[in-house]
Order: C-alpha cells, then structure tokens, then sequence
C-alpha cells in the first residue's frame, strides 16, 4: 500500500494521456502525471515516487523528492504567506508545504530558515508543516549512550553553543567550545553523543571525546608531519576553522593532541609551527618504545 509523504515503490498498472497509473494498494490507482515519467518505462515496472496531494488536493506521485517527508525535521525557507491559512516554505516540489498560523511557535516571515517537523493531517491528508517542535520530540533519555555515533541537524545558534535534532529524534546541544567554527542552521553533518542529560536532551560533540579521540588524531598528525619532510605550519595558535579543514576536527581535540605528543617527546613546537623530532619513530613496520 502507498503511504502520502512518504517515498514509495509503485508498480506501473497503465498508461494514459495524462500520464502513467501506478498502483497505491488501499488508496487506489495513483496518477504519475506525463510530465514526470522516466524514459522508456514499461507495464508492471516498478517505480520510485513520493505521493501527495497535488495543488488541487488530488493524489499523485512524483519521481522528484522533497527536501523533507512525513514524520522528519527539516529547516525550510518561507517562500509566502496567505492571510488565511498560513505560511508557505519550500520543500523542493512545485506545490509549496503549507505552515498552518497554528503550527508556527512564532510568526514566521518572507525570506527566514525555520526549523519545522512535517506531518500528515489524519482530517485532510494534506502534508502540512510545524514549528511546535517540542510535540513532535522524544524526550526519554534512555536510547543513547555517551561516544554513540548519531546524525545531526542543526537548527538555531544559542548564547551556549547550537540546538540540533539528533537521528530526527530529539534535541541535543553543541557547545561553542568543542567547535572549530561556526555552523549553518540547516546543516547536516555527523556528530556523538557527549552526555545524557536528566531531561532526556543530549550533549553532543562533533567528535569522539577524551583520549579515544587523541589517539587516532595524534597518527593523523604524525602522518600529516611524515608526509610534509617532518614539519607542519599548524600549531595551537592556528586558527579553528583551518585545523577542522585540515584535520576534521576541533582546536581543542587537535591541542590535546599537540599536548600529548609534546609529552611524549614526538614533536617540538617551532613558533609558529611543530616539528617531528625523530621520524625514524613512525616509518611503516619500525616498532616504536615510545607508541601511544
């Protein structure tokens, strides 16, 4: 059965005028309109849509697929606004997603990112859109574990650092000093999970904490160093946004590996700069003492 909001594997019943008739189970045949058939399609092929309610409110499919489905989180540029009925964000397909004034946490205007969950209304079956986000989050805190890789999507700046919506799941928070630099409301990116907090919200991380962090940056400096005649430019004074570009991960992750190397007599700093003090250590297939 087809469900609306949703990417759906359809088989291609028959073909009319108005396009192809592929079959939606319990919600009947569903129009693919001409406009949107793939080359040389058969009877009985299967196909990759999205179903919804097209500006009319008839249900059809599309082989183009929206920025955001049913039951996610997505930041949404406003394209409009009706007097009426609300707001209207783009999504990526012709018939705009409608944010209802009673959905909208805050008045929404022309031009802004908002942060939205996307729904299917049991009355109409029209997808609509929300700003109300804290309804549609899980506030348990017992599915995630601390160092548990998680996907993130980031969503507003605070005085503490950035809110995202973790596995498009819940709320959890990035701290402005474990980042290289500043994020963009809508990014996407991988991140961990720091800490759960009582509340059920998570502090999270762009990277591995601690010393199991430390230890796979530290061989990528060395690498780095090996494959640079034994120096780098890069010190604890480089800037944030360089190290994470370069190394892909925060100045303090790359400090404590400077700091740890230091120690152990791996590398000197140069001022500005460091230096590999005894590449012999780190050839391929020579043991080290000194491995950490």
């Amino acid at each position: 059965m087809a469900i609306i909001g949703r990417r759906n594997t359809l088989t291609v019943l028959r073909s009319t005028s108005p396009g192809l008739y592929l079959d939606g189970g319990e919600l009947g045949d569903i129009l693919l309109p001409k406009r949107y058939i793939p080359r040389e399609v058969q009877l009985g092929q299967k196909l990759p849509v999205f179903v919804y309610l097209d500006s009319e409110d008839r249900l059809v499919a599309t082989t183009e697929m929206p920025k955001a489905m049913v039951d996610e989180f997505a930041c949404l540029k406003v394209v409009g606004i009706n007097s009426r009925v609300g707001a209207f964000l783009d999504w990526g397909l012709p018939k705009d997603l409608l944010l209802p004034f009673q959905e909208q946490e805050v008045p929404v205007r022309v031009g802004k990112t908002v942060t939205v969950f996307v729904y299917l209304d049991p009355r109409s079956r029209r997808i609509v859109a929300s700003t109300r986000l804290r309804k549609f989050l899980n506030r348990s805190g017992d599915t995630y574990q601390p160092k548990q890789p998680v996907k993130l999507l980031v969503t507003g700046r605070t005085p503490l650092g950035y809110n995202a919506i973790v596995d498009n799941d819940r709320m959890g928070l990035l701290y402005h000093s474990n980042l290289a630099g500043p994020l963009t409301v809508g990014e996407r990116t991988q991140g961990f999970v720091r800490a759960v907090r009582a509340d059920g919200k998570l502090d999270l991380s762009l990277d591995l904490s601690g010393y199991q962090r430390v230890v796979p940056l530290k061989q990528l400096i060395v690498q780095a160093l090996e494959a640079n005649g034994g120096a780098l430019p890069f010190d604890d004074s480089t800037a944030p946004e360089i190290i994470r570009d370069r190394f892909g991960c925060s100045k303090n992750a790359f400090k404590q590996a400077l700091g740890a190397l230091y120690k152990s007599r791996r590398i000197a700093f140069q001022s500005p700069g460091i230096r590999l003090l005894d590449n012999t250590l780190y050839l391929p297939g020579k043991p080290s003492a000194k491995a950490g």
